[in-house]
């Protein structure tokens, strides 16, 4: 009898150390994308957008999501599902989370659902470096550090409708951030192609921008990009 429970609890303990592992191997990553957001490209599509219940937000770039990555393009997710949103945790950020990461989605939100899902799918992943809230506030500093929409405008690239090239538009980025980010681009009503997403790599630390060791996968942007306004 004592054999048998030994053994039992031997293999148990076997169990959860190679679950251990396996976890700690999905959660592996080796930099962050901080991807950001114009809502003009969002809300200029055949299915359109719906304002927050907090009201429209600013013309200005918000965040995606900040995604943890691997240099091979792979990219852990849904790493702790015990690990569930909590919005009490966040409290103190929620009105810079509603003016620099707001959710756009039809109906009608309070962002708390978008917030959720970018906490569960990717900052669990991220969980030896931050909690809940060490997550959305770096994500919010890295953001704020960037003022891309500044960049542009020095360059007199400017969110009116108008169309610039993609060179014109990495370059001013570069000139006034020191990065070059990956652009995507989606299509408006009528198919033109313009400025919807900005990928920004961040070092594994979360401490600052680095060059990007892979470009992410997404729709090519063609030579003549629309700069919609919002």
């Amino acid at each position: 009898m004592k054999l048998q429970c030994s053994l039992a609890l031997l293999i148990a303990l076997g169990v959860g150390c190679a679950a251990a592992q396996e976890s700690r191997k999905q959660a592996a990553y080796d930099f962050f994308y901080l991807v950001l957001q114009w809502p003009g490209s969002y809300c200029d599509t055949k299915q359109s957008c719906c304002y927050p219940r907090s009201g429209k937000p600013a013309a200005d770039f918000g965040i995606h999501g900040l995604w943890p990555n691997r240099e091979d393009g792979s990219y852990p997710q849904n790493c702790n599902p015990d690990s569930a949103f909590d919005p009490s945790k966040v409290s103190d950020l929620l009105s810079s989370l509603r003016s620099s990461w707001p959710t756009l989605a039809c109906p009608t939100n309070d962002g708390l659902r978008f917030w959720a899902h970018e906490w569960e799918k990717h900052g669990t992943c991220a969980q030896n470096l931050f909690d809940e809230h060490g997550y959305f506030q770096t994500a919010l500093r890295l953001r704020d550090q960037l003022r891309v929409l500044d960049a542009l405008a020095t360059a007199g690239i400017s969110p009116d409708g108008g169309y610039y090239t993609l060179g014109a538009i990495k370059g001013a980025i570069q000139e006034g951030t020191g990065f070059a980010p990956h652009v995507d681009c989606n299509r408006d009503e009528s198919g033109n192609s313009q400025l919807f997403q900005l990928y920004f790599c961040v070092h594994a630390d979360a401490s600052r921008f680095v060059d990007c060791p892979v470009q992410p996968g997404g729709r090519p942007c063609g030579n003549r990009i629309e700069f919609p306004a919002f």
